[in-house]
């Protein structure tokens, strides 16, 4: 019997086979596709996720060392200006969506995790014990069992619906957005922005949602090639089978958007190479994360507008989040109801990405009633408390999980008081600068890990998740009864009775 099955082999199910390796558990990854895909369904991470991947040495796979947060960022097509914050909580790294399925894909097989491409989930049941999956794999059908099962199949998830989850949200049609890679004029490159000056418009910014009355135009030049976006009202057509999409398509709609023909040409290289129209949008939250022993992570728990680029931020934290407490629970050293935390403590986070991607997406929409409601809007984007607030909701800052203490760290994302390469094997870390807090963390040592720490500003020590969460504080230089007896309940609220008990 497998210990964990996972469908999918996006980031997200490879993020979570990852953490689980490191956990100790071998989990199996079932992929439909034979091949990765070369379609590139995002253009770079948005906020705290950059930390994770940090955290766990993969930044450094995909872009070097990381580095500051971003002086500037878009909401809502309207610049946010991140000097205005104290702190700037909005890291970004700007690879390509199947660069960091690639290279999680390359530490899934260093942590000896099996890929199984071209095996697609057809049925599922489950009793108390496991669950029984049917697959379809190259050589025929078979059958698995396994302790249990996570679906990170995306939206249209196989694994929610043999699970009977329910889906409910809305789609709406009223838009298009057409998106592809093509060259453009070297003439209309600004060299000092690495914008594209567009007649009657300036220099339009590069990734910048770039609003009209008519709709909305991206730029986003890339060392692979640029990418260009528009979107536009529906006027009124009626879905339904449409011709391929080409060029001559994003011409036209440029021109519409922009009131200018922009002498867009084919690509360059070998690509692979984008070219797709999307039809409306689709925000659907599901009822569950978990039915019985099969758990969702990603998109098969949640889809949402990928305007501000949170996807990934959501569904890899989603994996950390998930993947040590499944370890833990297969250890048998899980408290109990660690597991149920899972959904307690995501669900709200997909929930505020939800409200924020939609409330963005009126922000970019067309008429004259939107642009009034703009101006406004940049009005109160000149104001400090304003820009930190959207920052932080952005950025995943924002998030607290349940706290146990008084301490303003405690439920929050750790600040770095500990080097990255002391999380990178995703072990529990209780971070002492008092020297004094050892003794606690007999009976957990199996599990924990003590690290020396510098005391910072209003904190002396902290127990941190494997998911990069605090879950207790202290700012005491001294910890007294009280201090200590605080983490001896985090400890065993989080990780389970000690081994002397």
């Amino acid at each position: 019997m497998e210990d964990v099955v996972i469908a999918g082999a996006g980031p997200n199910g490879l993020m979570l086979a990852c953490e689980l390796a490191l956990a100790g558990i071998r989990p199996l990854v079932l992929e439909r596709l034979p091949e990765p895909t070369t379609e590139n369904r995002a253009n770079g991470l948005v906020g705290q996720v950059v930390r994770l991947l940090d955290r766990r040495g993969l930044h450094e796979r995909l872009a070097g060392p990381i580095g500051p947060p971003v002086p500037a960022f878009v909401f809502g097509g309207m610049r946010l200006d991140l000097t205005l914050t104290d702190p700037n909580p909005l890291h970004i790294l700007g690879v390509p969506q199947r660069r960091v399925e690639a290279m999680l894909n390359e530490r899934a097989a260093e942590l000896g995790v099996e890929v199984r491409r071209g095996h697609e989930l057809t049925g599922l049941t489950q009793d108390a014990d496991a669950v029984t999956l049917e697959v379809a794999g190259p050589d025929g059908p078979y059958r698995l069992r396994t302790r249990y099962h996570v679906g990170a199949d995306g939206g249209r998830s196989v694994t929610r619906k043999l699970a009977g989850i329910d889906f409910p949200g809305v789609t709406e049609d009223r838009t298009i957005s057409i998106s592809a890679n093509a060259t453009v004029p070297a003439e209309f490159a600004d060299p000092g922005s690495g914008g594209l000056r567009v007649p009657g418009h300036g220099v339009i910014p590069p990734f910048f949602h770039y609003r009209t009355e008519t709709g909305l135009f991206v730029y986003a030049p890339f060392p692979a090639g640029t990418l260009l976006s528009t979107m536009e009202q529906a006027d009124g057509e009626e879905p339904g089978d449409e011709p391929p999409m080409t060029l001559d398509d994003l011409r036209a709609s440029i021109e519409r958007v922009l009131g200018f023909a922009l002498p867009v040409e084919p690509p360059s290289g070998d690509g692979p190479h984008l070219l797709r129209r999307l039809r409306g949008r689709n925000t659907r939250l599901a009822a569950k994360f978990r039915e019985g022993r099969v758990l969702l992570v990603g998109d098969a728990a949640h889809v949402h507008s990928a305007i501000g680029g949170p996807g990934l931020n959501l569904g890899l934290q989603d994996a950390a989040g998930l993947g040590w407490k499944l370890a833990a629970t297969l250890h048998g050293w899980a408290p109990a109801g660690l597991l149920d935390t899972y959904e307690r403590e995501r669900r709200p986070v997909a929930e505020r990405v939800v409200m924020h991607t939609q409330a963005q997406a009126v922000l970019v929409a067309p008429g004259r009633d939107v642009t009034a409601l703009r101006e406004l809007f940049g009005e109160l984007l000149q104001l400090p408390g304003t820009v930190q607030h959207i920052a932080d909701l952005m950025s995943g800052a924002d998030v607290r999980y349940e706290a146990a203490t008084g301490h303003p760290l405690d439920g929050r994302w750790t600040p770095d008081v500990v080097p990255a390469e002391l999380t990178r094997t995703a072990r529990p870390l209780l971070v002492d600068s008092t020297g004094s807090l050892g003794d606690e963390l007999r009976g957990w040592s199996d599990r924990v890990d003590l690290v020396p720490g510098t005391a910072q500003e209003g904190v002396t020590a902290l127990l941190i998740r494997p998911d990069g969460y605090v879950a207790w504080a202290t700012g005491s230089a001294a910890p007294d009864d009280a201090d200590r007896k605080a983490l001896r309940a985090a400890l065993e609220r989080w990780f389970g009775d000690p081994v002397d008990a």
